[in-house]
């Protein structure tokens, strides 16, 4: 005869409370595409504006836990994200003529 006893473990659990810039850009074909600048190595995509947040959100969560796993230090969480300005800066590219020689 064999009995399972119940374990009881105790655990903390730590959370961070952190806000990170994302840039949401539509697509032309529809949905959005999503980077965050904290974190190069994400690139989400949500079909509407609501879905993208939450897969970028999820995205950077999942990041946050590579990152401890592997004890790497977190990127630095924006104090205040509506202090940062973002605008688009039209650009012009001289380039050479060879046919007007």
């Amino acid at each position: 005869m064999s009995y399972i006893l119940p374990v009881k473990r105790s655990e903390t659990v730590k959370t961070i409370d952190a806000r990170y810039v994302c840039t949401f850009r539509r697509k032309p074909e529809g949905g959005y595409t999503v980077k965050c600048r904290a974190f190069p190595e994400i690139v989400s995509y949500g079909a509407s504006l609501e879905e993208a947040r939450h897969n970028a959100r999820e995205a950077i969560e999942l990041c946050l836990e590579v990152y401890r796993e592997k004890g790497w230090p977190l990127p630095k969480s924006e104090s205040d994200p509506r202090k940062t300005i973002k605008e688009l800066a039209p650009v012009k590219l001289a380039r050479a003529c060879t046919a007007c020689h």
